[in-house]
């Protein structure tokens, strides 16, 4: 039996198409588009407006998926919520609800699992499995809005995978987020990071979608960083920090770095003075993160050692700032609550 096809994958453009080749009127697709992005309806049925004949056909042709909640922690703490999603083939993906003084917040993934091997990074234990599809990363915010009653203003593609590793499905996601007869979000609003691979930051900076980048540093030395994190072997740090430059060059927007303290690892004043010289000359900021305790990693580290970091680096002219540390008691970081669940799936136990 032939597959349905995806209808919240495909453009406002590709929806046209597809309704014409139905021998459909244009404004047919535009009613539909609405149907899925502004009412978010589960079942065709649900399209009011549009004949009946074309609801059962479009049944036929065309599948509206789903995502299903496995399991939603709520911090004590703040507002911060995390959900487990469960994806209609069975796997899951997480994403994090995050509240500002400028409003909702959220950090949604990209990938199920993540190849690219970051050894202080709990996404990557449970393995890789795929890319996610445009419309499951649109059903992350549509769901998360619907169950907790709020507007999201902000969106952070920083959860598990690697966006560029999934560029053309994330492309196609960003595309069908800013319609403006869709969901219609600035993508001034949205931060894309990545572990630093640079052919496609450059494919990137070309599109001047408007976005922030945020690349994930985490080391100022390509020995270093190579050993926890596998892309530098590819992709050295002269041939990150010059895609990132070009990006600034072509977009007007200067790159975010992120940078994961982990206390006796890469908190040195030596690590200090190597960062502060890495980043002389242009202007960025860096965001300090004290790394998350993950069980089957020796790393971590405390909000003061973040802060020590900070200072050091503040004294060598670097504008940092140390991330504002949320969720800590729902163990809100990337991929921890997926792979305790994938553990528990395969019966290793906790």
């Amino acid at each position: 039996m032939e597959e349905k096809r995806d209808i919240l994958s495909l453009t406002r453009a590709e929806l046209e198409t597809a309704l014409q080749e139905m021998g459909q009127p244009k404004f047919r697709a535009a009613q539909i588009f609405r149907w899925l992005h502004v009412r978010r309806v589960e079942h065709f049925a649900e399209m009011m407006d549009i004949p009946a004949t074309l609801r059962e056909r479009l049944d036929v042709e065309f599948c509206i998926k789903g995502l299903f909640v496995s399991q939603r922690l709520a911090s004590s703490l703040d507002d911060t919520v995390k959900y487990l999603y469960t994806l209609p083939d069975g796997q899951h993906v997480e994403c994090v609800l995050m509240h500002y003084k400028t409003g909702w917040r959220l950090c949604i993934s990209t990938q199920v699992g993540c190849k690219m091997g970051c050894r202080f990074c709990a996404s990557t234990i449970a393995g890789y499995v795929r890319d996610l599809t445009p419309s499951e990363m649109l059903l992350e915010i549509y769901e998360t809005e619907r169950r907790e009653g709020v507007t999201i203003s902000g969106l952070v593609l920083m959860g598990i995978g690697e966006p560029l590793d999934n560029f053309d499905n994330v492309m196609r996601f960003l595309a069908l987020l800013s319609d403006p007869d869709g969901r219609g979000m600035s993508l001034r609003h949205v931060t894309l990071s990545t572990c630093g691979i640079v052919p496609r930051i450059r494919e990137l900076a070309k599109l001047r979608l408007g976005l922030t980048l945020a690349v994930s540093l985490h080391s100022p030395e390509d020995a270093h960083r190579s050993t926890i994190m596998p892309v530098n072997r590819r992709y050295p740090l002269a041939e990150l920090m010059d895609a990132c430059k070009a990006y600034f060059k072509a977009t007007g927007r200067r790159v975010t770095f992120e940078y994961a303290v982990m206390e006796g690892e890469n908190d040195s004043m030596a690590d200090a003075r190597a960062l502060a010289a890495l980043l002389r000359g242009t202007g960025s900021h860096v965001n300090l993160i004290p790394v998350n305790k993950v069980r089957e990693r020796s790393y971590h580290a405390t909000r003061q050692a973040a802060m020590r970091f900070q200072q050091m680096l503040e004294k060598l002219g670097v504008n940092a700032t140390v991330r504002r540390t949320l969720g800590s008691d729902i163990e809100a970081a990337c991929g921890q609550l997926r792979h305790e669940s994938e553990k528990h799936k395969g019966g290793e136990g906790y």
